[in-house]
């Protein structure tokens, strides 16, 4: 067993019964197109999404969906999975190929594979037990975050409308107002039963939010 996979261990705090699970998961495509991280990369993102998934409907039993889908998101996307990679000092141990010399705190998307690859190659040896315990601790201060993510007007008018009517609310980009270089959009919305509402934005998504508050408002939703 080289320095590098000892060191790994210690810094988990998990010793490998199959050490080449360790191994492989730490081997970038770049570095070997046959032999890489990849399905366990893809293995170790299932494994997350179970575990988060989990945690999350335990800690929010009154939250809608919605809510945890906005949640979830945010502690599964691969800026959080680079963070986790960083606080473990992946990049030491991640073997790339020439194109990939030196792996920076910048290459997410590297870091994020190779903390899901580590993950899936963890479930491999260790079993669901183990991997749920090293997600739930290294994801502890995401999941504490957690409570501030906040639903935004448009998907929160979403549900209700389909909660309530099973339909989707209605969008009407109304006009462009302004210059092309600094234009100022107006939006309208409307579910069955509600007044037409007006929004404005800099864009067609911020104006879809304005006018999705709008109505949200109107209905005294908060």
């Amino acid at each position: 067993m080289n320095n590098d996979l000892k060191k790994i261990q210690k810094i988990i705090k998990i010793n490998f019964l199959n050490i080449e699970l360790l191994n492989r998961s730490l081997i970038h495509k770049s570095s070997n197109k046959k032999y890489n991280n990849e399905k366990l990369e893809f293995l170790g993102d299932r494994v997350i999404g179970l575990v988060i998934s989990k945690k999350l409907v335990s800690l929010y039993p009154d939250e809608t969906e919605g809510v945890i889908d906005k949640k979830f998101a945010s502690l599964v996307n691969k800026n959080t999975c680079a963070k986790i990679a960083n606080l473990l000092d992946l990049k030491k141990f991640i073997r790339t190929g020439n194109s990939y010399k030196n792996i920076n705190s910048s290459d997410e998307k590297i870091l994020s594979d190779a903390c899901e690859a580590l993950i899936g190659a963890i479930y491999l040896d260790q079993g669901f037990n183990t991997s749920e315990k090293f997600i739930l601790k290294n994801w502890e201060s995401f999941i504490k975050k957690s409570n501030l993510v906040q639903v935004d007007a448009k998907t929160k008018l979403q549900e209700y409308s389909l909660k309530k009517y099973k339909e989707l609310p209605n969008y009407k980009i109304y006009r462009q107002i302004g210059p092309n270089h600094n234009p100022t959009f107006k939006v309208q919305v409307q579910i069955r039963n509600s007044k037409k509402h007006i929004g404005y934005g800099k864009s067609k998504k911020l104006a879809q939010q304005n006018a999705a508050s709008n109505l949200l408002k109107s209905l005294k939703i908060d």
